[in-house]
């Protein structure tokens, strides 16, 4: 790999790529340098000439192919990735926001006196429910959102509810709103937390986290810049460490007359002021209450203050004679249940069916399935709930959808009204499957080879817009599968799990939610006593707990799933099983028993005439066969899958196969090179670089860091004796870029890389650091054949050095671990090595 290393820091703009002839040489070289000699004994012309002449072909071959792949990426990306716009999740405000100057001019105040903080701003509103906090925060989070360059995000922390939302879910939202792919499991809450502090340094954002329960919801998602700012309200006090709190009143009796002036009229009020008066005292000077009231009247011209006053008093009068429960003030309750009284039956309806929904929000079409009427009639029902204040948009997602959401106090008195409803079951159904069949068109555009051999092809802009979708849906499709399990709906819940799962797959996206939804999913299907969808979901889990590192959990997944589709036949996902079956045993070192696993299924997709599952599948056998030190064969199955990538016009699955190609290629010129066939080994370095560069670039016109960084690692790798100072960077650059998107695996494997990289450079004091800290990184992550691997190559390092009494302990120990692996290519490698440290001990 040529060129200059982008910086590395947390949010890296690279530099446009510059078209470098020493590469496309190189892709032409290796044809060039063997028909030299065959031409130099035909050609009647001096030898200088018809060397030019080949290189000059060799330019023109590597010309062509340079300029076929750029095309093909300019079709495929259109340029240069465009900049990731900075994140704006902020609610809108309220369009008849008013009463809180004093509030506004306070929090104005103390975001002025921020700039003198080393520390981020932190501001607790709390006050009893309907007092407007959240109101408050939308509108002071627009007036101030200039401040704020890199971003405003915003989260409904749902502290009120039976199931607040977790602080790690919350975390994962942010950072992949702010361009973190999280491709791997990133880990726990502290390790969500370390990326959360690296993203946001150095960067000015505004946070909102609205309806938290304690300070512990809270406590993880403050960030440690101080540039950056949090508002945080709840209704309680939180006792955050350097926060500023303030508490919310409710309104004056003027400041809840100019509320309802704003909604229904000046004149209206100015009318009958006694009777404005008595409604805002009835409403206990609550906004909530008087909004909905306010609303009520907007929606009534024909109604008079002193008759809604008069309704007001009947309704409170009531109440008081009720036993209820506490989670309602009796004002907001008697507001709420006036306006609910006077809509119509459907509006009612809709509101007690929203109310059984347990997602945070949702989009438009949703009250349309609950009504099981149009999505536009269901749209205008929703909006007339918004008129009278019962329901409220909240803001605009990832795919330019409205989303809409009840108050907490609203939701639930609707839920006390719909508990005996016999319509619920059925329209939480309907919604369920609304989800069911968005979830699955959006799935089967992200990857439709996962959804059998169909031959639908998916595109750059599908493929976007099927991961905007679930951006924007992740919380409430994992809230709806949760439902339809709870109300055994088990069919829907299977269905609308297997397309979720399929897309954190496709994703490598929000592994917690993942893993969860898969565990229905394999209960939902159990429930319905379909197996083939049982050996699914059984398939699905294995990916999703294998990127948790339960390897062991995640094979026997797969076995279970290959018995089951063997008994029933399932002959195409029998080889998806095997597939996976062998993956799993490869990546525990089981090269041997791997191997097996992965010809068979070759041989059943092939049967199958599906070519990109072959192509797959001949890749990862390729990276066995690179293990195994067969490299003649790895190559062949590269070839292979490549032209099938490039023919089916798959970019990010040629691109991987460049990766793996320029890894073998690399790994025959070190072989070459050893052995002191130099020249030749010259040609193969620069073949590696050329493909890793090509790939590396196709990456990084997607946007895809964490593939661009696996690039850029085996780029380090290489081994050019004539490029080792630049294969260290590209090392160094790696582990900062997969450090910064928390793949603790991929860190530990370019910590090995970064140890041999110094090795080859002779700074071996530097090196046996870092071979030793790859060691106990693999340790860590249970991972018993890279830490061989890493033991390996650090005896292999000291035997270079000339220590080979050194290098025994840590051969010997990998040994061992290789035997109780199976694995013979590690075991006799030990041995070679071994072998060679007793012959350097004895001279």
């Amino acid at each position: 790999m040529t060129g200059p290393l982008p910086a590395a820091t947390g949010k890296r703009k690279p530099a446009r790529r510059r078209v470098r002839l020493a590469a496309p040489l190189a892709a032409g070289a290796a044809a060039g340098a063997a028909s030299i000699l065959a031409a130099s004994l035909e050609w009647d012309i001096p030898v200088g000439a018809k060397i030019g002449v080949t290189l000059a072909a060799a330019l023109l071959v590597g010309l062509t192919t340079w300029a076929t792949t750029g095309q093909r990426a300019v079709e495929s990306d259109a340029g240069e990735p465009a900049a990731l716009p900075a994140p704006e999740q902020w609610p809108p405000g309220p369009e008849h926001f008013t009463g809180r100057r004093e509030a506004l001019a306070e929090l104005h105040r103390v975001f002025d006196e921020h700039g003198r903080r080393v520390t981020p701003l932190v501001v607790s509103v709390y006050g009893r429910g309907g007092v407007g906090k959240s109101a408050l925060m939308a509108r002071f989070g627009q007036e101030i959102a200039d401040w704020f360059p890199d971003g405003r995000l915003y989260a409904d922390l749902r502290g009120a509810a039976d199931s607040p939302i977790r602080p790690e879910e919350v975390l994962t939202g942010f950072l992949r709103a702010l361009g973190v792919r999280l491709t791997t499991d990133p880990g726990g809450t502290e390790d969500l937390r370390k990326l959360w502090r690296t993203w946001t340094k150095g960067k000015r954002i505004l946070i909102g986290l609205d309806n938290a329960r304690d300070g512990d919801q809270v406590r993880t998602l403050i960030p440690a810049e101080a540039g950056c700012a949090v508002i945080v309200t709840s209704r309680q006090p939180l006792f955050l460490m350097n926060a500023f709190d303030t508490q919310l009143s409710v309104f004056s009796e003027a400041q809840g007359v100019e509320l309802l002036a704003r909604l229904a009229g000046g004149a209206r009020v100015a009318d009958d002021l006694p009777a404005a008066k008595e409604i805002v005292q009835l409403c206990d000077h609550l906004p909530l209450a008087i909004g909905i009231c306010g609303a009520r009247l907007a929606t009534r011209p024909a109604w008079s203050l002193r008759q809604l006053a008069d309704r007001l008093r009947d309704a409170r009068r009531r109440l008081d004679q009720l036993e209820l429960p506490g989670s309602i003030d009796k004002s907001v309750r008697a507001s709420v249940q006036l306006s609910y009284d006077d809509c119509t039956g459907i509006q009612r309806r809709l509101l007690r069916l929203l109310s059984g929904l347990t997602a945070p929000d949702v989009p438009g079409w949703v009250a349309g399935e609950l009504l099981d009427v149009s999505e536009l009639d269901g749209a205008d029902q929703l909006e007339a709930l918004i008129d009278t204040q019962l329901a409220e948009s909240s803001g605009t997602d990832q795919t330019g959808a409205l989303r809409y959401r009840l108050h907490d106090l609203v939701r639930v008195f609707a839920q006390e009204l719909a508990t005996d409803d016999d319509r619920l079951r059925p329209a939480v159904e309907r919604v369920v499957y609304g989800y069911r069949r968005r979830a699955e068109e959006a799935a089967q555009d992200r990857w439709p080879q996962d959804w059998g051999r169909t031959g639908r092809r998916s595109d750059g802009l599908g493929q976007a817009r099927a991961a905007a979708w679930l951006n924007a849906e992740r919380l409430s499709v994992v809230a709806m599968v949760t439902l339809a399990r709870d109300l055994k709906l088990w069919d829907h819940a299977w269905g609308l799990a297997r397309a979720f799962n399929s897309l954190c797959h496709s994703m490598r996206a929000y592994w917690v939610d993942w893993r969860e939804v898969a565990e229905i999913a394999c209960e939902a299907a159990e429930k319905t006593g379909d197996r083939r969808a049982l050996a699914i979901s059984l398939l699905d889990q294995s990916a999703a707990l294998g990127g948790f590192g339960a390897h062991d959990r995640a094979r026997a997944c797969a076995e279970e799933a290959l018995e089951i589709f063997e008994e029933l036949g399932e002959r195409w996902w029998a080889a998806r099983a095997m597939r996976t079956v062998g993956m799993a045993l490869f990546n525990d070192g089981h090269l041997d028993r791997a191997q097996v696993h992965l010809l068979d299924a070759i041989a059943s997709f092939q049967t199958a005439e599906d070519p990109w599952w072959t192509a797959r599948t001949r890749r990862n056998l390729a990276e066995l066969r690179l293990a195994q030190r067969r490299y003649d064969e790895a190559r062949e199955l590269l070839e292979d899958a490549l032209r099938v990538f490039e023919s089916e016009g798959n970019r990010y699955s040629e691109a991987q196969t460049l990766r793996a190609y320029g890894e073998v290629l690399g790994a025959q010129a070190r072989a070459l090179n050893r052995e002191g066939a130099g020249h030749a080994a010259r040609e193969l370095f620069a073949l590696a670089g050329f493909n890793l560069d090509r790939a590396a670039e196709m990456f990084r016109r997607r946007g895809e860091d964490w593939e661009e960084a696996r690039c850029l690692r085996a780029a380090g790798g290489v081994g050019n004796p004539d490029n080792r100072l630049q294969e260290l960077a590209f090392v160094q650059e790696a582990e900062a870029m997969l450090t910064a998107l928390g793949d603790s695996w991929g860190v530990a494997r370019t910590t090995l890389s970064t140890g041999r990289a110094l090795a080859r450079l002779q700074r071996w004091e530097e090196a046996f650091t870092a071979l030793r800290r790859a060691v106990e990184a693999f340790e860590a992550l249970d991972d018993r054949w890279w830490k061989a691997r890493s033991l390996t190559y650090l005896g292999e390092a000291r035997l270079d050095s000339g220590g080979g009494a050194l290098a025994v302990p840590d051969l010997e120990e990998a040994r061992e671990l290789y035997r109780t692996l199976g694995n013979e290519a590690g075991m006799r490698r030990t041995l070679e090595l071994l072998r060679r440290a007793e012959t350097q001990t004895a001279g």
